[in-house]
């Protein structure tokens, strides 16, 4: 059963850079709606779900989601989810991407952030702003990374991607997949760069570290989630996992996952 949930703010903000850090449940959604301010969503756990004009943004630790003023946008998590939101007044977002983007949180970046979401000290003093326009500062220049897990309306890469989420552990090649697509590596290498902004193998490497987290999350052994995605070794994975969130799959759990190891 979904969880419908409402956003905090309507018509204005209690400070021009607003830090709201809230325990989402499970299956829950703020239904479609807008604001006047930026918002950049970012989780400690798990993975961030905003929908943005039909497009999914899926993003894992180590990204979080920029969505800038006036842009319609749902937002969900399937799995329970400990979440900050930085509300940005308009007249601040001016170094900040114009489109939605997934962004780089750097080590720094999520300290800023735990400092500021774990502080006593009053969110409308000077203070609390200068920790906040430190982490925007850093925002406005961090990596971007698109929708992180983008979609294509092309038919036949649509159908290239779907097999992959649904077989993950199919390791062939980028010019065997386009064989059973009945086109060319060519082609397909350049529906992926037109479409994806990325390479089909940066993608799927994306989509199965989606995917790992949620199976971290249940405790599975990182031995067994290396297999079924079809790596000949666990170190293979692990290294793929630690290359794209910052840390390999046991010290996420151990950071994010109350039973630990």
């Amino acid at each position: 059963m979904k969880h419908s949930l409402q956003a905090p703010f309507t018509d204005s903000l209690p400070a021009p850079l607003f830090l709201r850090t809230t325990l989402m449940p499970e299956d829950a959604i703020f239904p479609s709606h807008t604001h006047s301010w930026g918002e950049f969503v970012y989780a400690y756990n798990g993975v961030v779900q905003v929908v943005i004009e039909q497009e999914r943004y899926l993003v894992p630790p180590q990204y979080g989601i920029w969505i800038p003023p006036k842009i319609q946008h749902v937002g969900m998590s399937r799995r329970e989810v400990l979440q900050s939101s930085l509300y940005v007044e308009g007249e601040l977002c001016g170094n900040l991407p114009t489109k939605p983007q997934a962004l780089v949180v750097s080590l720094f970046m999520r300290s800023v952030l735990d400092h500021a979401r774990e502080s006593s000290i009053d969110y409308k003093s000077t203070r609390q702003l200068r920790l906040l326009t430190v982490f925007l500062d850093e925002l406005a220049d961090t990596p971007r990374a698109g929708s992180f897990l983008p979609a294509s309306d092309d038919e036949i890469l649509g159908e290239v991607l779907h097999y992959l989420e649904k077989h993950p552990d199919d390791n062939r090649s980028v010019a065997e997949l386009a064989q059973e697509a009945n086109i060319t590596e060519r082609t397909l290498a350049r529906k992926c760069r037109h479409d994806l902004g990325i390479s089909l193998t940066e993608w799927r490497n994306r989509m199965r570290v989606v995917k790992a987290i949620a199976m971290i999350e249940r405790g599975e052994r990182v031995e067994l989630i290396a297999k079924e995605f079809g790596y000949s070794s666990a170190s293979a994975f692990i290294a793929m996992f630690k290359k794209l969130t910052g840390v390999t799959p046991a010290s996420y759990r151990e950071k994010n996952d109350p039973a630990g190891a």
